[in-house]
């Protein structure tokens, strides 16, 4: 049985101004092996971070089924933890007590083995000697491995990551990359990445699953074939780089097919503003008088009828 099942996952939502309905995925089936580091790349607004918040339960699937480790998914849980864009750190508290407040949650704070815990992840982590520093002492990578660190102290049976490493420059990034596997390599945790760097997700993974333009789906899955521990040289590689092509090649036809999408619907959006501005008739004319009385803000209004000229400011 796998670790993570994901079998006809559609989530679909329903648009506030309009009521129109949404398909953010649609009948995504996924499996993930326990100890496994998978990573999801695709077109922007493909549903990746979607599916992530479905795997952990923060919000609910429209159709299909979502289960960890044979129990099905409905709600977030402690065998789960996000690891998020931003480090999301109390700044109050030191290093060591972000760390520990996962376990306090739990009520085990005063427990001799969270205070193990902790210490072990601190050094798994690479943090030693920062143990009573603050988080706005930190730089950014460090505070993403104190992030890190966080979601491991609860121990979870799933780790998700959603595209910790976004906000880093790009040296941190690639020395967060190193640090990140070392630390898989250690604790050996079932692992589902979102990302939006093809390298990055190739450099980290056994598995790199690419989602189809919106609505979300599986277009490919990609076996990752190369050995393991993983130097950031091997992103050098010819097998690496052929790896990067191919995917490159998927999300480029998703991303085009996206685009022409987009360009239809903004060409049926235009031609229906020009109807409803000419009264929804056959031939498109100029709005009508009555047409821009209802467009215009009241307050340029007022600043026409008074034959104001020049720059004008409206404060709302």
């Amino acid at each position: 049985m796998a670790k993570l099942e994901a079998s006809g996952v559609t989530v679909e939502y329903v648009m506030p101004r309009n009521g129109e309905h949404l398909v953010a995925l649609q009948n995504v089936s996924l499996e993930i092996e326990e100890g496994e580091f998978v990573s999801i790349v695709g077109p922007s607004g493909c549903g990746k971070t979607t599916f992530l918040n479905a795997v952990d339960g923060l919000i609910p699937i429209k159709s299909g089924r979502i289960r960890l480790n044979g129990r099905e998914v409905k709600r977030p849980g402690r065998d789960r933890a996000v690891v998020f864009q931003s480090p999301s750190l109390l700044p109050w508290r030191t290093v060591r007590d972000n760390i520990l407040y996962g376990l306090e949650l739990q009520g085990r704070k005063h427990e001799e083995q969270s205070r193990e815990i902790v210490e072990r992840l601190i050094e798994v982590v690479g943090l030693s000697g920062f143990e009573h520093v603050y988080p706005s002492q930190l730089s950014g990578g460090m505070q993403q491995k104190v992030n890190l660190a966080c979601a491991l102290a609860v121990d979870p049976e799933l780790l998700l990551l959603d595209e910790p490493f976004a906000s880093l420059d790009a040296q941190t990034r690639e020395l967060m990359q190193e640090e990140l596997l070392k630390i898989w390599e250690a604790t050996r945790k079932t692992a589902l990445f979102i990302t939006h760097a093809i390298d990055e997700a190739i450099y980290l993974s056994n598995r790199v699953v690419v989602f189809a333009a919106r609505p979300g789906r599986v277009r490919e899955v990609v076996n990752i074939d190369l050995p393991r521990p993983r130097p950031l040289s091997l992103k050098r590689d010819p097998k690496f780089l052929a790896y990067a092509d191919h995917i490159w090649a998927l999300i480029y036809d998703e991303g085009r097919k996206q685009q022409a999408n987009r360009g239809n619907n903004n060409g049926n959006s235009h031609s229906n503003r020009e109807r409803a501005l000419s009264g929804g008739g056959g031939a498109t004319t100029k709005p009508g008088r009555s047409t821009l009385r209802r467009l215009l803000p009241a307050a340029f209004r007022k600043l026409r009828d008074r034959g104001a000229s020049g720059p004008v400011a409206v404060v709302r």
